[in-house]
């Protein structure tokens, strides 16, 4: 265990399985951290997270581990949360993503949303020890583009320098020690750096411990307003999905109707079950409505012809509608007229196979 006392730390782990999620809570208990809170999913965790600004007693973690695959809220969406949503308790958090799911597109994914360290299931004890070491002992300084928040994807520097057309000279971007220390490049930059004081190894060693990590959240703001970044788009990847949606749509038209059309009804559903999760979390509850629609007329057992088909297709329109006009909240009369929309058009097409 060496000298960490890892008792002055509390970690926060999202597992949907209630197994491992009972497993990892043992092993960091045995580990000694002195604050283990949980979570079943995503959801719960968003809704956690934003009880700790209000909850004088619950103490924000200091390590993030979350598993990948969950619904209705995946570990990637939570994970783009805790970096972008102004309600996160610290956006610079070392977060863990644990998966079996551990293949490039993934491990890609949760790189470029800010994953701190990506965890391959079957885990270790071992191996749980070994990351959390990494994120306590060898940090990351943070960068801020127009398209990026979250720790330096590079993790070691270029032997030979411009081979790499991202990496940019310190002259260039604008760097931040501290609140207190700032140092800015003559031009305006596009880039910048926060190379903060490793307190969260202080808290575990011990030597010049002065508190909890404070980030500077006054800095990071500015750099936002002046990079001009969206922080959490819920539309960016809301439309990914429902494109993925109509391709489904269109495999299952140009199968075999008689048994080659569940394995696509089957990832629709799937889909149809994290947007009616997802939706109503950030603030589009219509796509939570249009969302269970889906997922209830997808069901096992559910009719595979062309007729359903098209009843998929209506509601992939009706969440496009939405997405494209950006409509938020209830919706007023667009959102009620969208509603009533789908629903004529599930009962028309009901009606002609009858």
């Amino acid at each position: 265990m060496g000298t960490f006392d890892f008792s002055r730390l509390g970690v926060f782990v999202i597992e949907d399985n209630s197994y491992l999620r009972q497993t990892l809570e043992d092993l960091l208990r045995y580990f000694q951290f002195g604050r283990v809170a949980t979570a079943k999913d995503g959801e719960e965790a968003i809704d956690y997270m934003k009880t700790l600004g209000s909850a004088g007693s619950i103490i924000a973690p200091d390590i993030i581990i979350s598993d990948l695959v969950m619904s209705p809220i995946n570990g990637l969406l939570f994970l783009r949360w805790t970096r972008t949503a102004k309600e996160s308790s610290n956006r610079m958090v070392p977060f863990i993503m644990l998966s079996g799911a551990a293949d490039e597109a993934y491990v890609n994914s949760a790189r470029d949303l800010g994953c701190t360290e990506f965890l391959a299931k079957p885990f270790s004890a071992g191996s749980v020890y070994n990351h959390l070491l990494k994120v306590i002992e060898q940090p990351r300084q943070f960068v801020t583009t127009t398209k990026y928040f979250g720790p330096d994807r590079r993790r070691k520097k270029l032997e030979a320098p411009g081979k790499e057309r991202r990496l940019k000279d310190d002259a260039e971007v604008t760097i931040v020690y501290s609140q207190d220390k700032v140092v800015k490049p003559e031009a305006p930059s596009d880039v910048w750096y926060f190379r903060l004081p490793n307190t969260l190894k202080e808290k575990a060693g011990g030597a010049g411990f002065k508190g909890a990590a404070q980030m500077p959240v006054e800095l990071l703001e500015e750099a936002e307003q002046q990079l001009e970044r969206a922080a959490l788009d819920f539309t960016t990847w809301a439309r990914d999905y429902v494109a993925r949606l109509g391709s489904l749509c269109s495999q299952a038209l140009e199968s075999d109707v008689e048994g080659g059309r569940g394995k696509f009804f089957g990832e629709i559903n799937l889909l149809a079950l994290e947007l009616r999760g997802q939706g109503g979390t950030f603030g589009y509850p219509l796509i939570s409505t249009f969302g269970k629609m889906l997922y209830d007329a997808t069901t096992e057992g559910c009719r595979e012809d062309d007729h359903a088909v098209e009843i998929v297709k209506a509601h992939i329109d009706a969440m496009g509608a939405v997405l494209r006009e950006k409509v938020s909240g209830d919706g007023g009369k667009i959102g009620r007229a969208l509603l009533a929309s789908l629903k004529k058009a599930i009962e028309t097409k009901e009606d002609i196979v009858e």
